[in-house]
């Protein structure tokens, strides 16, 4: 479903409309999710029911069973259809659809708004600490690396609300790669090997902070976040999703505790970490991530989607 998401957004790329490449990945996504022998629900998606026609927060997903068929299994569903959406209308790199799943109570019915984050690889996931200062944190990742501190490569949102936390990576000496939107993407690559991504740092959304923990399960990695509250009508809306302690810090296994958790991204535009879609005469080629926490393996996918319709389609094997 990534993949169909990934190529129904590829073909508006570019063209400076950031909701209708939102929408078709969204409608594409879903469309396949409804061809699956599942009783889904959407626990992270597009937002509440009354702003998000499709794939919104507590939708129910998946292929109704015919009859005779045995009981299709609960699975908990969070879904970004594009990450990135001003990356896709403007052609910018590291566009992605993503999804995860897990059993029933599997993901952290995150709320939408901020959560303060660091992400790390296996290498450094037990000696991060979100209240520490940034600087010691630094010191502590580039120990775990053997590396020192200035051949750190730190990914933070390019936002005003960092502009002190930018001041501190400087002095700390680490190098800092800005991006515009897409800090999931980079999350997961500061968790892969060969990426050049170190770590990530700062606030962004806590939705993408729930993907980056069922994706850090899968890696060995880790994510520290904690909800930024803007106020009282806040905190009562966190509490009604079942959130106890809205100023807690949680770690990837409190934001995605499942036993079994199933982890899926396709690029839409060029990355550090997939190449995107790719358009041919008679074909589409795509290139995914996916992943299992109970399987220890990581899965680079490169696929090419024939067009039956055409009579060249063996070209795209010779190419």
């Amino acid at each position: 479903m990534v993949e169909d998401a990934a190529i129904a957004c590829a073909h508006t790329m570019g063209m400076g409309d950031r909701k209708h490449s939102d929408r078709v990945a969204v409608e594409s996504m879903r469309k396949t999710m409804d061809t699956v022998a599942m009783r889904g629900t959407i626990v992270i998606g597009e937002g509440e029911r009354d702003e998000a026609p499709m794939l919104y927060i507590g939708e129910k997903v998946g292929r109704v069973p015919a009859s005779g068929e045995l009981e299709f299994p609960e699975v908990d569903i969070a879904v970004d259809p594009l990450e990135g959406t001003n990356l896709c209308a403007t052609g910018t790199q590291n566009a992605i659809t993503v999804m995860a799943a897990s059993e029933r109570g599997g993901l952290l019915h995150a709320p939408d708004c901020y959560m303060e984050k660091i992400i790390v690889g296996s290498s450094a996931r037990d000696v991060i600490d979100l209240e520490a200062p940034v600087g010691d944190n630094l010191k502590r990742i580039a120990r775990r690396l053997d590396r020192e501190v200035d051949d750190l490569v730190v990914v933070v949102l390019d936002r005003p609300r960092h502009e002190k936390l930018i001041a501190d990576i400087r002095t700390a000496g680490a190098r800092i790669r800005l991006i515009g939107d897409g800090d999931l993407s980079a999350g997961i690559s500061a968790a892969v090997a060969g990426t050049g991504v170190h770590a990530v740092f700062g606030s962004g959304g806590a939705p993408e902070g729930v993907l980056a923990a069922a994706a850090m399960r899968c890696l060995n990695g880790e994510i520290l976040g904690r909800l930024v509250v803007t106020g009282p009508e806040q905190r009562e809306r966190m509490k009604s999703m079942g959130i106890r302690d809205p100023d807690a810090i949680y770690t990837a296994r409190e934001l995605a505790p499942g036993k079994e958790i199933l982890f899926a991204a396709t690029g839409v535009t060029e990355g550090n970490l997939l190449k995107g879609v790719r358009f041919f005469g008679d074909g589409v080629r795509t290139h995914s991530l996916v992943m299992a926490n109970n399987t220890g393996k990581v899965r680079f996918i490169d696929s090419i989607h024939v067009d039956k319709k055409s009579k060249n389609s063996l070209r795209l094997f010779r190419s």
